[in-house]
Order: structure tokens, then sequence, then C-alpha cells
């Protein structure tokens, strides 16, 4: 499915009216079928919380266990039932990683058979769904089944909208690409840093490998001081431009290659100008956003487009 930070939230299309749920009815009781619950709501078999981090919720327990510990921890509602097999896939992973999260979020499971009125002030219409709260209000959801990597980014998003600062765990995929790529191994590389941005297309550091490759391959061959010499000779010539503006990310001169380019946009047009500012913003994306360069190079490209 797609990444869920990514596409239109569910609740552009209306308000989750929680209202009725702030008075919280007696707990406990059975489910339709006759089988005991617990007070957290979930089958007495169940599988045992993780050190807390997981609870069982019913609409008897909502409030404390979900609105009011959302004021200050996230809370990761995890709407199943036992008959639904996707269920059975997502909700052991939600488990671990709330686990692994050692209490900077909660995961909440609330069983749909026994919280059919839940479910339906959630507009649950399929299962697995899952949602995020956040200072008593939900602020995030998404449907279905979803690979581990595209999971732990949105829930990275939730703990940001929490105020939730969490050390992100080593990706041995990335650091196998990132191994790769130094020793040179260039299709392994790729081929690495694609997988990762396919199960995470927003990942960030996987894209920025993924342009590190692609300039890898460029100056493979490359005189660095011939390539140079060149640009100085032919200013306007394209190919010489942006060749030598990768040596200068190479040889750690990156802001110097950004205004090269960028002068560039600004003497070109049609598509030889399109081709330089593609160039340009594959450079961009191997510094990452947050590079202050990066900032500065962008406002002037924007200044020489526009």
């Amino acid at each position: 499915m797609s990444d869920p930070r990514t596409t239109p939230s569910i609740f552009t299309r209306g308000a989750v009216d929680l209202s009725s749920l702030r008075s919280a009815a007696p707990a406990g009781g059975n489910r339709p079928d006759g089988t005991p619950t617990r007070a957290g709501g979930g089958p007495a078999t169940g599988a045992p919380a993780a050190a807390g981090a997981v609870i069982d919720v019913t609409e008897a327990t909502f409030q404390t266990e979900v609105l009011e510990r959302s004021m200050t921890t996230p809370v990761v509602i995890d709407f199943w039932a036992e008959w639904c097999e996707p269920c059975k896939q997502l909700s052991p992973l939600l488990e671990r990683l709330a686990a692994e999260g050692g209490g900077a979020w909660t995961l909440a499971k609330i069983d749909v058979d026994s919280n059919q009125r839940l479910a339906q002030m959630f507009r649950v219409q399929s299962i697995p769904m899952v949602y995020a709260v956040v200072g008593g209000q939900p602020v995030d959801a998404f449907a279905g089944v979803v690979p581990e990597a595209q999971l732990r980014q949105w829930l990275g998003a939730v703990l940001k909208a929490g105020g939730v600062t969490v050390e992100e765990p080593e990706n041995p995929l990335l650091n196998a690409a990132d191994e790769a790529l130094m020793m040179g191994d260039l299709d392994a590389a790729e081929q690495a840093y694609r997988k990762i941005l396919n199960e995470a297309p927003a990942d960030t550091a996987a894209e920025a490998g993924l342009a590190q490759v692609a300039l890898a391959r460029r100056v493979q061959g490359v005189q660095p001081a011939a390539a140079l010499d060149a640009a100085a000779s032919a200013p306007d010539d394209v190919p010489a431009q942006l060749l030598a503006a990768d040596v200068e990310v190479l040889g750690g001169q990156a802001e110097q290659a950004y205004q090269r380019l960028i002068g560039l946009v600004r003497r070109s047009a049609g598509d030889d100008r399109e081709t330089v500012r593609k160039h340009l913003v594959s450079l961009f994306i191997m510094a990452g956003p947050d590079d202050p360069a990066v900032t500065r190079a962008r406002r002037a490209l924007a200044s020489a487009l526009f």
C-alpha cells in the first residue's frame, strides 16, 4: 500500500467524534460468543502485554487507557479480530515494535467484535485498522498490512507529532548498502538501496545512497583536474559543467558546485536548463535537506528559475 504518511489523511473527511466516550462504563463482561474478558478488554486467554507497552482496551477503559494516556504518551490503536488473517501478520509486528519502544508509545488493542461501538465511531470498515492518538485526538491512520520499514517510519512520524525523540535503530540493509558503496560494488549498493526504497519510499538515507551511486558511476575514470579545466574553458557546455560539479562535490566543495550549476541555470533555457536543474537536485539529495548549504542553494535556485 502507499505510505500512510504521504497519503491524504482520513481525518480530512470529517472529525472522529469521541465525545460520547468520555464517560466509561463498568469494566469487564463477556464477548458476544460468551468468552470472558479481562478488565483491560482482551480475551482471558490472550497473549500477555509486553512490559506494559501493549494493553487491551474496551469502551469501558477507552477514556483512561487511550484518551487520557495520549495526553502524555502517543497511543497507537490496533483494531483487530481473531478471525482476521491479516491481523495475525500486523499485530505481532506492532507488539514487537511497542516493546522495542521501551514506553515511548503504547499499543492499545481493540477487538472489533467485542467493541463494535468503538469501531463504528472510528469508522473502521476493514481490519486491520491502525490509528494514532496524540493529545486526546486521532492524528493519522492506515488500513491493512504494511512492511516493517514503512511501519517504523510511520511510527517515527507519530512520535514526532507527540514530541517524543527516539533514537532510530540501525537498519542492517542500509548498513550493507553503505558498505557495498564504500567497497566500490556499485551494483550491489544500488540493489540494496532500491530494496529499501521499495519498502519505504521516503527513506532519505537510501535516497542519498542511491544518488551517491549515480555520482560514483558518472565520475568513474575521470581525471578531476582535467574535468575542471574543461569546464573553465567552456562555461556554457552543459555536460562539462555537470561533470565539474560532480568533481567538486567529491572534493568537498559542494557549495561551489551548487553555485556553478545555479549560474548555468540562469544562462541556459529549455531542455538544457531542466537537465541542469535535475542534476543539481540530485546533488542536494546526497547532502540531505537539513544541510545549510542546500537550504541556501535551493533559495538561489528558485530565484534563478523564477
